[in-house]
């Protein structure tokens, strides 16, 4: 088995003249949950899209278990759960429906797949809106199916973008509390913009500005490399360099 999971080498992401990421090199592990930090616009989503195979590279290599996934897509994309932001569903279907259609397309049926629905709506507390349209939920409810979906066939790696957002403080607890438990086991990337989520849940914070990693480690490492006292500190000045033309 790889030692890597997540493997990134010379990955560069082009909108026209914008170049959104740059020679991004990174790897990560088993066990490591990451946050991805950094202002609007410094390529968060834009390196999410790439890994999970949504947005083709202008330039670079991406290995998911030490295949890239230029050569095996399939195979990549069944090793890796996505929450994508905004984490747009089938408004017109039931919670049931849409996660049994996710089930579905990921090879699962019969008793393995209504297992895999039960087990998936107790983990991110949904099991009361099952029999809801998808339209007729709270954000929150959303992004919780959202993120059910993203667990279901149990992936190696997880890319979380922005998972609690939308949630009241309990629900964010309980995420967050599912988060941890599960990066035991797991390669967790959560691009998030709430400095408490990074401090708490995750292990390893990279932080970015437009298109390049700024710092990489655990917090003391971070703040260490920035010169800051606190994290807050340190994304300010992150805010101020993306600013900077």
């Amino acid at each position: 088995m790889a030692a890597y999971t997540l493997e990134i080498t010379h990955l560069s992401k082009n909108f026209g003249e914008i170049e959104a990421v740059k020679d991004f090199n990174w790897a990560a592990k088993k066990g490591e949950v990451v946050a991805l930090l950094g202002p609007n616009g410094a390529g968060k989503s834009t390196l999410m899209n790439m890994i999970a195979g949504y947005l083709k590279p202008s330039a670079g290599q991406i290995k998911v278990l030490g295949k890239d996934i230029e050569s095996y897509p399939l195979e990549a994309k069944e090793n890796i759960g996505f929450l994508s932001e905004g984490a747009p569903l089938y408004p017109d279907l039931t919670v049931a429906r849409f996660l049994s259609y996710m089930a579905e397309l990921r090879g699962f049926g019969g008793y393995v797949k209504a297992d895999l629905l039960q087990k998936v709506a107790v983990q991110a507390k949904i099991e009361n809106v099952m029999g809801q349209r998808i339209e007729t939920l709270s954000k929150g409810y959303v992004r919780r199916v959202g993120f059910a979906q993203s667990i279901l066939s149990n992936p190696p790696i997880l890319l979380l973008d922005e998972p609690t957002d939308g949630l009241d403080p309990n629900q964010k607890v309980h995420i967050r509390r599912m988060i941890a438990e599960m990066g035991k086991d797991k390669t967790i990337v959560i691009s998030t913009h709430l400095l408490e989520e990074a401090e708490t849940v995750c292990n390893r914070i990279v932080m970015i500005n437009k298109g390049r990693i700024v710092a990489d480690g655990t917090l003391n490492a971070v703040l260490k490399k920035c010169k800051a006292a606190s994290l807050e500190e340190a994304f300010r000045k992150l805010t101020s360099m993306q600013e900077e033309v």
